[in-house]
């Protein structure tokens, strides 16, 4: 099967990785993210290029951008806009918020407490915000970007699970390849600083054609043994002890039906993404780890035990039947 816009979409991803340097899963997570509509949960320590990554992104794209800082006395109607009065006529006229841009990066997105993450839901969720009883329509490219430090919990707020089910994927960064870290410096020592370049090049793509690509990432097949292995794989995080006994008492509550539907679209877009029109089990295994970690409740005795929600899927992979 011909794809009229997969051509454009890999010379996005090969142009993002001229302005960053290592990160290729990140990059390929954040293109997957533009074109599935997914939104994207970016974790790891600062300095690890997430807030960059997401900067180029949007300087690659022909679309309206636009970067929050959460803190801790940021406010709804900060995000979504609200009703001013106009003292001259009487009248309410809506202004809107920050999340009325194409792409939305949330930084640190745990600073901000749950009345204004709960802001998101019905955004990240409808593509819509209702404000004064009025629903707002958002843009059709909407894509919320978020980050958050694993570290630092002063002044932090867990976002609550059915904000992190939002998240197509939950994706964690680690530090470079010393290889690739001299790189960033040589980069750096020469003035060649990705965000400079990246603000001097001219968008690779627009918003017409994002939009069509997403319509030709849902014509990627999936077999249907690969569907029932995702169906399997889901299933196995909501009682793991029947496929890896040592994970008794670990999962507290497994992965909901999203997940499922979550996995497929995230394989078929990295299946576009490298050029095929079908998916491979290793695009499922290669994707599983970032759909499922935000999805799964650890128990108290997956503490005591040291055991992550990594490990429980890395497990439950490994437990898996792959067609």
């Amino acid at each position: 099967m011909s794809f009229p816009h997969q051509a454009a979409i890999a010379a996005l991803r090969r142009e993002l990785a001229a302005d960053i340097v290592g990160q290729t899963a990140l990059l390929d997570r954040l293109v997957v993210g533009l074109i599935t509509g997914g939104h994207l949960l970016l974790e790891g320590l600062p300095g690890l290029a997430k807030t960059t990554a997401v900067k180029a992104l949007a300087a690659r794209v022909h679309a309206a951008f636009q970067r929050v800082q959460f803190t801790p006395d940021l406010l709804p109607g900060d995000l979504t806009g609200s009703e001013m009065f106009n003292p001259a006529d009487g009248s309410l006229r809506f202004v809107p918020g920050p999340l009325f841009h194409d792409i939305v990066l949330a930084d640190e997105i745990n600073r901000a407490p749950a009345k204004v993450q709960s802001a998101l839901l019905e955004a990240m969720q409808e593509h819509q915000v209702t404000i004064g009883g009025v629903t707002h329509a958002l843009p059709p490219l909407f894509l919320v970007l978020a980050t958050q430090n694993p570290l630092e919990q002063a002044g932090t707020y867990a976002l609550p699970e059915a904000q992190l089910d939002r998240f197509l994927l939950h994706v964690r960064l680690d530090y470079p390849a010393a290889g690739e870290e001299l790189r960033i410096l040589q980069l750096h020592l020469r003035g060649g600083a990705p965000d400079a370049a990246a603000d001097a090049t001219p968008p690779a793509i627009d918003i017409a054609a994002v939009l069509a690509a997403r319509q030709e990432v849902l014509q990627v097949h999936v077999a249907e043994s690969l569907q029932r292995a995702i169906v399997d794989l889901v299933r196995a995080t909501r009682a793991p002890e029947r496929h890896v006994p040592r994970l008794a008492g670990t999962v507290a509550a497994g992965a909901s039906p999203r997940a499922v539907l979550a996995l497929a679209l995230a394989a078929r877009a990295l299946a576009y993404l490298q050029g095929r029109d079908f998916v491979l089990p290793d695009d499922l295994i290669a994707l599983a780890p970032d759909v499922l970690r935000h999805r799964l409740v650890l128990s108290i005795d997956a503490g005591l035990q040291g055991v992550d929600a990594d490990a429980v899927i890395a497990a439950l992979l490994g437990a898996t039947t792959w067609p």
